[in-house]
């Protein structure tokens, strides 16, 4: 056996990854297919949505958080808890190389919490508000999310941080100075991206399979980051600032050259001939009468989310002794616990089953 191959086969724990690989195909197997989504959307209430779950395995997750009540919130939590500690039991079952190369994927989920946490002291929303958009998948658990968004200011998170000794308090006291003359959030936002994407490319870095796998996912995350970056500065004055300063590296596939030529484009048209060669170019066309009939940039997000979910269960299909497996079903089970917090959201608040169907991605 080659010493690729032993590298890919076998963490350095010891544990191969055809053990882990075998329980998360069984867990893969269990999640929900398009048909339970399309029942559990003409649920008549919010009541029957709950008693079509509990014969399923968020029952323990429901009857721990009904207690505090049979709300849409309560349902919310449950399913969050679900997919933290389903995320726990993957680590848990996971050699060493694998454990290395998730913590540094599901970094994008302290990211999020983060922003999250940033984002809401900046709109002086509440405690409660911002904790519940928040999913403790990343380093950071519930404990430390709550903590941090009970801060009073966004100078006071990011201490916080800096007290905790998180890396991500480096970059965000970096640019506070900027930020606290201008107000300007993305400045801290970009601060944060730009630092994780470098952090986690670092972490890599190396010829192995499973390593060049997860640099390729990775690139595909900076990819659509830095293409909703491009959409947003169509209607944005930046007056005499280089639109090259909110550019992240690492993509696959929007350089630093093509990223310059978005950013100039004058309406999405442009952009989709710019982009038609690449593999952002039909999702990009997909929903362009929409943007251009709603001028609301969250129809190119959930287009590119959708992209990019369906990139995740690709990579499952590959090297059934590697990564990819693992990689994919954590997405999918985070698609899967989004669907359903649409639904039990939708549902309680009577919307149209084609209006849920249209925010969900089923792949």
């Amino acid at each position: 056996m080659s010493t690729a191959v032993a590298t890919r086969r076998v963490g350095t724990g010891g544990r191969d990854y055809g053990y882990s690989n075998a329980r998360v195909r069984g867990m893969r197997s269990r999640l929900f297919k398009q048909a339970f989504l399309e029942d559990l959307m003409k649920s008549e209430d919010l009541a029957a949505v709950i008693q079509a779950l509990m014969q399923t395995e968020y029952r323990p997750d429901l009857e721990a958080r009904l207690l505090h009540g049979h709300t849409a919130a309560q349902v919310d939590l449950a399913l969050k808890d679900n997919m933290v500690r389903t995320f726990r039991k993957v680590m848990s079952l996971s050699n060493d190389e694998a454990q290395n190369l998730l913590t540094t994927l599901l970094g994008r989920w302290d990211l999020f919490n983060i922003k999250t946490i940033i984002r809401g002291k900046h709109m002086n929303l509440s405690s409660d508000e911002i904790v519940e958009s928040m999913v403790a998948a990343g380093q950071l658990e519930s404990v430390d999310l709550e903590e941090l968004s009970k801060q009073p200011t966004v100078k006071a998170v990011v201490d916080t941080l800096a007290t905790w000794g998180m890396p991500f308090a480096v970059p965000l006291r970096a640019a506070m100075p900027e930020y606290t003359e201008s107000g300007n959030l993305a400045v801290l936002e970009l601060a944060v991206d730009k630092y994780y994407f470098d952090w986690a490319s670092k972490r890599l870095r190396g010829r192995n399979q499973n390593k060049a796998l997860s640099r390729r996912f990775l690139g595909t995350q900076v990819d659509t980051i830095n293409l909703l970056t491009c959409i947003r500065l169509l209607n944005a004055d930046l007056g005499e600032e280089d639109p090259l300063r909110f550019f992240i590296p690492g993509g696959l596939k929007v350089d630093e050259a093509l990223f310059a030529d978005l950013a100039n484009k004058s309406d999405v048209d442009e952009v989709y001939e710019r982009l038609k060669r690449t593999p952002y170019g039909r999702p990009v066309e997909q929903v362009a009468v929409k943007y251009v009939e709603s001028g609301s940039v969250s129809v190119f997000e959930r287009a590119l989310e959708d992209y990019m979910m369906r990139q995740a269960f690709a990579v499952g299909r590959g090297e059934p002794l590697g990564v990819g497996i693992i990689v994919s079903y954590l997405w999918m089970k985070s698609n899967e616990v989004t669907n359903l917090r649409i639904i039990v959201k939708g549902v309680s608040v009577g919307m149209p089953e084609s209006r849920m169907r249209e925010e969900l991605i089923i792949v």
